[in-house]
């Protein structure tokens, strides 16, 4: 028997803001940022999107595509940094705006940018065990940054939806995870916005960890880079992915279909499910795809996906694409409103 995603589903806001225009909010060259981050502008939420709104909508495109009815749900897992309540689950909002209540088991999740990836890893679990038939692992963010710091010129909204189960579209062929005690990104209880360890994100944190996954699932798995079709990382610029393909052996053109974060940011908890997504809205029969997450504090998961032959059965969910197509342009002073950072 075969396991893996049997449907999905993505949303992304439509209203953007240009990374240039970040930029000379605080005096900066625009052009300059936008070029050293590989980022071109970034998705908002609208004044009354959050976590849940973006779960419920990529959870009705996931079970469409799937096929099935929410009540086929035994386990719903939401991934999130910002999750709208600190006390109360966004998993019971959309498993109730679903129609899965109530018998199914709920949870949020929260390692950074990695808890959607986390959630399909344990309803793949489930599934395999025979604990549930189907489980719904969703990746959704309205990420935060403080104004003026580095993380605003990226921080994004959107996120993606997973239904895990038997006869997939695409199989799970194997996953697996590198995890350690590296405090390169935090937000403390009360705080509004997170702090970083700027640089020290990047070779103890990111590279580490997405490149130790990666060997890892390439070693239990006993395949190659080269035997994958695509390849996604997680997306906090596009610098980032794009050394870490250089460093693998894995050419550009394998990552560019994935490599969405150019025009929406950094959706962080959707991020690299994101990037999947759009692989999925274009893959054949028999493409494999590396998918590679990453989550500050820090800890990758890893999976070795193919794509079978039900991909051309199925009733497909809108595309990133028209998701990514769709949008309309914030000012500065605008896109503060959209994100609260102007108190009334």
């Amino acid at each position: 028997m075969k396991y893996g995603i049997v449907g999905y589903g993505s949303y992304i806001p439509k209203y953007r803001i240009k990374v240039e225009d970040i930029a000379h909010a605080w005096g900066k060259d625009g052009k300059s940022v936008a070029n050293s981050l590989k980022v071109y502008e970034k998705s908002v939420p609208a004044i009354d999107e959050d976590t849940a709104t973006i779960s419920v909508y990529a959870a009705r495109e996931a079970l469409k595509c799937a096929g099935i009815n929410g009540s086929d749900i035994g386990a719903l897992y939401v991934g999130s940094e910002s999750h709208p309540y600190i006390i109360k689950p966004t998993g019971t909002i959309v498993a109730q705006a679903i129609g899965a209540v109530p018998n199914l088991t709920v949870a949020d999740l929260e390692f950074a940018c990695k808890a959607g990836t986390a959630g399909m890893q344990i309803c793949l679990s489930h599934v395999k065990c025979g604990f549930i038939k189907y489980g719904m692992a969703i990746g959704a963010d309205t990420a935060q940054g403080r104004p003026a710091d580095a993380l605003e010129y990226t921080a994004a909204a959107g996120g993606a939806a997973f239904v895990i189960g038997p006869e997939p579209i695409a199989e799970i062929i194997h996953t697996c995870s590198y995890t350690t005690d590296t405090p390169d990104f935090w937000r403390r209880e009360g705080e509004i916005y997170p702090s970083h360890g700027a640089r020290f994100t990047g070779e103890p944190a990111y590279f580490k960890h997405i490149i130790g996954a990666t060997k890892l699932l390439l070693d239990q798995s006993k395949l190659n880079v080269e035997d994958f079709d695509y390849a996604v990382f997680h997306m906090p610029n596009a610098k980032f992915p794009l050394t870490v393909a250089e460093r693998l052996g894995i050419p550009e053109e394998k990552m560019k279909l994935g490599l969405i974060v150019t025009e929406i940011g950094n959706t962080y908890s959707g991020s690299s499910p994101l990037g999947l997504a759009r692989i999925l809205d274009n893959a054949k029969p028999g493409d494999k795809i590396l998918m590679t997450s990453f989550g500050s504090g820090a800890g990758s998961d890893a999976f070795a996906i193919e794509v079978t032959d039900r991909i051309g059965k199925i009733a497909k969910p809108t595309p990133v694409q028209k998701f990514i197509d769709d949008k309309i342009y914030l000012s500065y002073s605008q896109y503060l409103k959209h994100r609260k950072k102007i108190k009334m």
